[in-house]
């Protein structure tokens, strides 16, 4: 199922994308937690997709890259940096290159406890898009990423999730101005999906909705305003243009 949120006439609904009609289904975490699929609930929306979750949490991966002498960390991301895909996001001026960092985000499906590598598929809802935006330059005086990841818009995210994808095999591409940067995927992350769940869970709880970027080891690509980037995981494509 490919889930998005809606901002419809009566108000921000989840629905299930069929080509391009939305239709309306019934809150897919309750679902999830139950063991069982968001069924349809009411007529076809018309509105414009948000990001397709609101988190309470945006966990970051990093140091899942070749050459890394220590092993993968989190760091944490304001969600109030999440935008959906379409919005124009303005660059910072004073906070050096920025880069377009796109990753396979997992979408939490319910609370995290019990959480390990072997099992993680059990607690994820399904995968979407990210645009990592971030300002490396700032990383010689902010090693926490607080200063090089905060801009305003910096988490572009959706357009929706596809809770068929899996964790294991999943494709990744980023585009700059139309132009291929990079074709990788979820099998050449130095460290998997699940070991990187499995990590965090260890340290933190998660819940329904939360999100954990996994990691861009190679498909980073500087950028500057006026250029847009594409973003495509598991087939979706989230496109953000800069100003």
């Amino acid at each position: 199922m490919r889930i998005a949120r809606v901002a419809a006439a009566d108000g921000i609904r989840f629905a299930r994308l069929d080509g391009a009609v939305a239709v309306p289904i019934t809150d897919p975490f309750t679902a999830f937690a139950e063991g069982r699929c968001a069924v349809d609930d009411g007529d076809p929306l018309q509105g414009a997709l948000l990001a397709p979750v609101q988190p309470t949490v945006v966990v970051g991966i990093a140091q899942n890259g070749p050459g890394h002498r220590s092993p993968v960390q989190a760091w944490l991301k304001s969600p109030r940096t999440v935008v959906p895909g379409g919005v124009e996001v303005v660059l910072r001026r004073d906070a050096g290159v920025a880069v377009a960092e796109g990753e396979i985000c997992v979408v939490i499906g319910r609370h995290t406890r019990g959480l390990t590598a072997d099992n993680a598929h059990e607690y994820v809802l399904g995968v979407t898009a990210v645009n990592d935006l971030s300002s490396p330059e700032r990383g010689e005086w902010d090693p926490r990423n607080f200063e090089s990841k905060s801009g305003d818009g910096y988490t572009p995210l959706g357009p929706w999730i596809d809770t068929a994808a899996g964790i294991d095999d999943v494709a990744l591409a980023v585009e700059v101005d139309g132009v291929a940067v990079a074709e990788t995927g979820s099998g050449d992350l130095p460290v998997s999906i699940r070991e990187c769940l499995a990590y965090v869970a260890r340290w933190s709880p998660l819940g329904p909705g939360d999100i954990i970027m996994t990691g861009a080891p190679h498909s980073q690509a500087p950028v500057r305003p006026g250029q847009t980037i594409t973003v495509r995981v598991a087939g979706m494509e989230l496109v953000t243009p800069l100003a």
